[in-house]
């Protein structure tokens, strides 16, 4: 069931594709008030100028073009947290590696707003990938983080495991686009 939601997500992504590009050339010039203007229409900027802001942005643009949007569900603030999260466990979480059989453990650390969002991503992505490209992947909580054990028996897999170390293993997996849509929509929370 849980494939065919991220199934379902990605249709809706690609069938909103072109939104994009329509979004881009009709969204408010924000430096209209502040004497800029584009002499050609190839001269605005695209970049929104902050990760986050640029995620919501997009997620925004995706459920106004979708007239099944249930707007009362909608809840781009769960999403933002979310975010918050995310730059957390990226930005400010401590992961000391350690070489196991087969792979690597990970104690991944962190105080305050950072321990909260280590809590709550880690064991979800671990449970997300585990099984993938025959990885085995478990989460264990500590007193100030979490402990991330990855393993594998295919010595190939186990080489990329241990080269990717705790960042690429987070952003592993093609679950994170369609899991920030779901959220917006109010259908997910960790």
């Amino acid at each position: 069931m849980h494939l065919a939601k991220i199934a379902a997500i990605l249709a809706l992504l690609l069938a909103s594709g072109g939104a994009h590009a329509q979004t881009a050339a009709s969204t408010t010039d924000h430096g209209a008030g502040h004497g800029a203007t584009a002499s050609r229409p190839g001269d605005s900027p695209t970049m929104p100028g902050q990760d986050a802001f640029g995620a919501i942005q997009e997620i925004v643009r995706i459920l106004e073009a979708d007239p099944t949007t249930d707007w009362r569900r909608v809840d781009i603030d769960a999403l933002r947290e979310h975010l918050v999260d995310m730059n957390e466990v990226t930005l400010r979480a401590k992961a000391r590696t350690a070489p196991v059989e087969g792979g690597i453990r990970i104690l991944v650390t962190g105080t305050g707003r950072t321990l909260e969002a280590i809590r709550r991503m880690v064991p979800a992505h671990a449970r997300e990938i585990d099984g993938q490209s025959g990885w085995s992947v478990a989460a264990a909580p500590v007193a100030d983080g979490v402990v991330l054990t990855v393993t594998a028996a295919d010595p190939a897999q186990i080489v990329r495991i241990r080269g990717l170390g705790f960042a690429g293993i987070m952003v592993r997996g093609a679950h994170h686009q369609p899991h920030h849509l779901a959220m917006a929509r109010g259908a997910f929370r960790h």
